[in-house]
């Protein structure tokens, strides 16, 4: 059977172009942008923790920021991120680095105080960064996850201006009153260190 082609007239294509638009024209303008406007790191991703898990602030106004608290998850990125939106577990960091390609996900508004040293003086007057990883597996410290956490880091220290030194970046293990140990003996202080000032 021979059947003769529709005819696609000007208008025709023109009519199915807007309806085509109609979904994107429909979405808040808020939606463009919106990461961007609520993250204080711009490569970061707006991945946020359930405000059950910080406490609401105004820093540095409300408590000077002069630390770095550096982390290791003991869990999986994807982990963590769930772990940081359940309202039960009472924990969260601002941000969460990526083992396989340094991807950076917000979590906690740096204005606001992450529970994550347990010890209150130090979450208000730090930032806490975990890293995807377990302390005793080094292969989860890629060098992807050292850079990004390293030019992370280094922009936290120019925006408070902590010093870049490990007497201001420290491990969880040091943070007085702590039963953790990460980010553990396999974390090359030296290397992210020297990172963190080249960054």
């Amino acid at each position: 059977m021979d059947r003769a082609r529709p005819q696609l007239s000007r208008r025709r294509i023109l009519k199915g172009a807007a309806l085509a638009a109609v979904p994107y024209a429909l979405l808040p303008a808020s939606r463009a942008g919106a990461q961007t406007q609520t993250v204080d790191y711009p490569p970061a991703e707006w991945q946020p923790a359930t405000a059950s898990n910080y406490t609401a602030s105004n820093r540095p106004s409300s408590y000077s920021i002069d630390r770095v608290v550096i982390h290791v998850t003991q869990e999986t990125y994807t982990d963590a991120l769930a772990i940081f939106r359940n309202p039960q577990k009472a924990v969260s960091a601002h941000y969460l680095v990526r083992s396989a390609d340094g991807h950076v996900a917000q979590c906690v508004r740096e204005a606001n105080i992450a529970w994550h040293a347990g010890n209150w003086d130090y979450n208000t007057r730090s930032i806490g960064i975990e890293h995807e990883g377990w302390i005793d597996q080094p292969a989860y410290f890629t060098d992807a996850l050292y850079e990004q956490s390293a030019k992370l880091t280094a922009a936290v220290c120019a925006k408070y201006g902590i010093p870049k030194d490990r007497e201001h970046i420290i491990g969880h293990i040091q943070v007085p009153g702590t039963d953790h140990t990460d980010p553990g003996p396999y974390w090359d202080w030296v290397r992210y260190i020297r990172l963190v000032n080249f960054a």
